[in-house]
């Protein structure tokens, strides 16, 4: 198996040849983790095929964390020359969703060892550009450094997205890998139970001139939540817990839906959990990275947002308890509580970074104070709407990466999967996808009358409008 990867770097220190030779090493970790998750992919012909309709082929992707480093070290003014104007523009745009009904990508490809070829000479002047370029502690905002760290940490957030896609891709077009093992121990479903925690405030963002850890635009700033006291589940919802709202015609009795989640099950005529197999019986299989295996029904469920939301108005009913999904506010006093506080999440203790398995584990595997999983195994759905904290400011490199999800349309998810990394491993971290996306995401529920915001997030005007316009996303 891969080794765990390499914690986020400080941006401080004292001596610049020893933070050259560290960032030398976490880029290449980097670069060659998410090419190796590329190996699982049969033969050639695979990266061009979609995983699913209304995304690229699997080439785009390939091409895409490498042309980013070019494209932001143009904007900081560390390069002015590109190395491939024509991909540096075809592999830019595209990464989200086209449209759902899309049926077809009509773009030309170049080869795929023309791809191969072009991400070495990425690899090979960003190695030089980190060497040679003058450095000076700490890295700033300003910093072309900050282009390259931002390079890395995006092509970390495409080794687990790229890894969602490879497991939609029908199992002919790829085989398993001795670096990406699967955990070994499947059992049956556990009894979960609820568990009490007290209300306080926290208090949430990084200040602006925080050189600690790199982050991303959207946790700089601030907000204060006055968080409730509420109970929460013991364990994420398993593949056994939540087979019950399954058998349950949960997925065909219209009323533990929202409108949203209506039109995701008429688009997509689903049945079941994305990584569930009908079987004739009325059994499933499960689908893991990049093989089929019975179900794990111990392990937690992989649903979007508005799946997770059925769940919890059908539980509701059923019980005559008001079940919803946490809070950013209340997963933060979970976190708290479970001692998992630090500025980086502790991979011994928890699924996440690459340490144990490339796929989750038992949900009663790592126990975070009363709970288990708060970070770790899969990521865990939020009814928070993704906005901005007081004071946020767009980093003006990559001014499409928060402001588009300032919609409405986007949910915040915590604590990271197996195979988060780099950014995605902080506690100050904020990830948002819109609720019918499909992730290495679950969640755990809630009982609380909810939270009274002490501050009320500042709601940035969104400047992307026209986004499905301009680029043909939803």
């Amino acid at each position: 198996m891969l080794h765990r990867q390499m914690k986020s770097l400080g941006l401080g220190g004292n001596d610049t040849q020893s933070k050259r030779e560290e960032l030398r090493d976490y880029f290449h970790q980097s670069f060659a983790l998410f090419e190796s998750l590329f190996d699982l992919l049969a033969f050639d012909e695979v990266f061009y095929r979609q995983s699913e309709p209304t995304r690229h082929p699997m080439i785009f992707y390939f091409g895409h964390t490498a042309i980013f480093y070019i494209n932001k070290l143009i904007a900081s003014g560390a390069l002015t020359e590109r190395i491939n104007p024509h991909f540096e523009e075809l592999f830019a745009v595209g990464v989200d969703e086209m449209t759902w009904d899309a049926s077809s990508d009509s773009l030309k490809w170049p080869s795929i060892d023309a791809v191969r070829v072009y991400r070495q000479q990425v690899r090979s002047l960003v190695d030089q550009l980190i060497t040679t370029l003058p450095m000076k502690l700490p890295i700033t905002k300003e910093d072309p450094f900050w282009a390259i760290w931002m390079g890395i940490e995006h092509e970390r957030i495409h080794i687990e997205t790229s890894s969602v896609l490879h497991r939609q891709m029908p199992l002919e077009f790829v085989h398993p890998h001795e670096d990406f093992p699967i955990c070994p121990i499947q059992g049956e479903r556990l009894e979960n139970s609820m568990v009490e925690f007290e209300g306080r405030e926290v208090c949430l963002g990084k200040g602006g001139e925080d050189n600690g850890l790199y982050g991303w635009d959207n946790e700089y700033g601030n907000t204060c939540y006055s968080v409730e006291d509420f109970k929460t589940s013991k364990y994420l919802v398993s593949n056994g817990e939540y087979l019950e709202f399954v058998l349950a015609n949960g997925y065909t009795t219209p009323c533990w839906w929202d409108e949203e989640g209506l039109r995701y099950l008429q688009i997509r005529q689903v049945t079941s959990p994305p990584f569930w197999i009908p079987n004739k019986d009325g059994s499933y299989t499960y689908r893991a990275l990049a093989q089929e295996m019975p179900m794990p029904y111990n392990w937690p469920v992989e649903v979007n947002a508005l799946e997770a939301e059925a769940f919890c108005r059908w539980k509701s009913a059923q019980e005559g308890e008001t079940y919803r999904l946490p809070s950013e506010g209340e997963w933060m006093v979970m976190a708290q509580e479970g001692g998992m506080k630090e500025d980086i999440f502790d991979d011994q203790r928890s699924n996440i970074n690459l340490a144990h398995f490339a796929s989750s584990v038992p949900v009663d595997t790592f126990a975070h104070g009363k709970l288990y999983d708060v970070v770790g195994n899969v990521w865990q759905w939020t009814q928070t709407q993704m906005d901005a904290y007081e004071g946020f400011k767009t980093h003006p490199w990559y001014d499409d990466f928060s402001e588009p999800t300032f919609d409405g349309k986007h949910n915040l998810m915590k604590g990271g999967s197996w195979i988060s990394t780099g950014n995605e491993i902080l506690f100050t971290s904020r990830y948002a996808f819109r609720r019918h996306f499909i992730q290495h995401a679950g969640f755990r529920y809630v009982v609380g009358d909810g939270e009274n915001e002490a501050k009320k997030y500042t709601r940035i005007e969104n400047m992307y409008e026209d986004w499905k316009k301009r680029y043909g996303s939803v």
